[in-house]
């Protein structure tokens, strides 16, 4: 009876499949480890990239409250209707008014709320109107505000006191502008008037026209206090 002899290459055959198995397992492995490392990787960047969107929300609401003064200065050029001339004393007198629009801030727009104030008065003469501004001599060197205040037939100055910025009032008498808070005294015409007053000048004039037959618009502004220039602001 014969026997079959065992083959000598089993053991080693053996060993090379363990070896086999355990090189596939660990290629295995390095697979999933590099899997998990760049799924982890691409979970950071998206994150990373969704905190650096929330992060520009906030920024560019920080960059248009910066840039809000600007956008408001321009905005600041136009005209604002302001009251009728029938509202006007005949006689020249000075009468206050506010001055209501709308205001836009880095979020909202508020309507029709207060801006601030400015005195009008009648002209003794005027064109009541922009076109055909004062021709005579002197008109060349007067300030663009008071050569239209003049052929509009209606002078307007801001409220503000160019010294530090309180309200100024008119006199009992009606024959002056007076600052509560300074002493600083002005003219019917603006111009300071008593040598002593602390302001540096003359009470802001604003630009004015009458349209519609009746209707007083105004370039309202507000200009820097405490300097003798008259520079606008926010």
């Amino acid at each position: 009876m014969a026997f079959s002899r065992p083959s000598a290459d089993r053991p080693g055959e053996a060993r090379e499949g363990r070896t086999a198995s355990q090189r596939v397992d660990r290629e295995q492995m390095a697979d999933s480890s590099g899997s998990t490392a760049r799924r982890r990787f691409l979970a950071g960047a998206a994150a990373a990239g969704a905190g650096g969107l929330a992060l520009l929300a906030p920024l560019w609401s920080g960059l248009r409250v910066a840039l809000d003064p600007l956008r408001r200065r321009r905005g600041e050029a136009g005209f604002v209707r302001v009251t009728t001339l029938s509202a006007l004393p005949d006689d020249g007198a000075p009468r206050k008014f506010p001055v209501v629009a709308s205001r836009v801030d880095a979020w909202n727009t508020f309507a029709s709320v207060p801006v601030g104030a400015v005195y009008l008065r009648r002209l003794e003469s005027g064109g009541g109107t922009t076109q055909g501004m004062d021709d005579g001599p002197d008109a060349e060197n007067l300030p663009d505000a008071a050569r239209r205040s003049d052929a509009a037939g209606v002078k307007a100055f801001n409220v503000v006191c160019p010294h530090a910025g309180c309200f100024v009032t008119l006199a009992a008498d009606r024959s002056r502008f007076v600052c509560p808070c300074h002493k600083s005294s002005f003219g019917l015409d603006g111009a300071v008037n008593d040598p002593s007053s602390p302001s540096p000048r003359g009470l802001d004039a604003l630009d004015v026209e009458v349209r519609d037959g009746g209707e007083v618009w105004v370039r309202f502004q507000n200009f820097r206090p405490g300097t003798p220039n008259k520079t606008p602001v926010a």
